[in-house]
């Protein structure tokens, strides 16, 4: 029935917990930053941080804006006089991202959905609200980045889920049909919006970290498929024809 099936990352075929709460995290930044020329207190960088994500947010004047993190990461040396050297920024955000970590790792069944995937010839295309600077790192430790056709992350595009603009984007830049094409996520408010705004199926899967409720409104956005007890192993046996 599909060629093409488009997930989103986190909560569908990633399990991943973060905490950007966590004190230590100031901290060693702090440190790390403080060790490259750039002096800052663990509550200093944390409100640098903060303020800085904040600004870039309202910056963009649209609610489905999405900032590019690697350049609130190179403000906060540029706020004390460092010019950050090639490749630093990349490693910054990467040491930031582990740090917030609490762990990583693959739902049961991804890894042979892909497999079938590549069996039958079908196409797998990543659609994430995420970070570039954080997410392409993690795909590639889990062993994800090289199985998919294509990616587009929010913070290339500028524009997130469920705003269809980044839907366009992904299918213009792959030359995608909709009615080939299937959105697979554990957001009715963000993957599932998204394919209902771009006039395409979708199949919502309710994992351990999708929202724990939704507005009626919100639990009213309801996909062509549904698996609620987070098993993506059968996502397989709904979609795969």
């Amino acid at each position: 029935m599909y060629h093409n099936y488009i997930f989103d990352l986190y909560g569908t075929l990633v399990d991943i917990h973060t905490n950007e709460e966590k004190a230590y995290l100031y901290e060693k930044m702090a440190g790390i930053y403080s060790a490259m020329g750039a002096a800052y207190t663990k509550k200093e960088w944390k409100e640098a941080y903060k303020q800085g994500c904040k600004k870039k947010k309202e910056a963009g004047r649209d609610p489905y804006y999405e900032i590019e993190i690697r350049e609130v990461f190179e403000e906060l040396f540029l706020k004390k006089g460092i010019q950050p050297e090639k490749g630093q920024i990349e490693v910054i955000c990467q040491t930031f991202r582990v740090l917030s970590r609490s762990y990583l790792r693959l739902y049961e069944g991804v890894e042979e959905f892909f497999a079938l995937c590549r069996k039958r010839e079908k196409r797998t295309y990543l659609l994430s609200n995420a970070q570039t600077a954080f997410t392409l790192g993690e795909l590639k430790e889990l062993d994800l980045y090289h199985k998919f056709d294509g990616i587009v992350i929010s913070s290339e595009v500028k524009v997130c889920k469920p705003d269809k603009r980044i839907m366009e984007a992904l299918l213009e830049k792959y030359h995608l049909k909709k009615e080939e094409s299937i959105m697979i996520g554990n957001d009715r408010t963000s993957d599932i919006l998204v394919a209902k705004n771009s006039g395409m199926d979708s199949l919502y899967i309710h994992s351990n970290i999708s929202p724990e409720s939704y507005t009626l409104e919100e639990e009213n956005i309801r996909a062509e498929y549904e698996i609620l007890d987070g098993d993506f192993r059968k996502v397989k046996e709904v979609i795969i024809k």
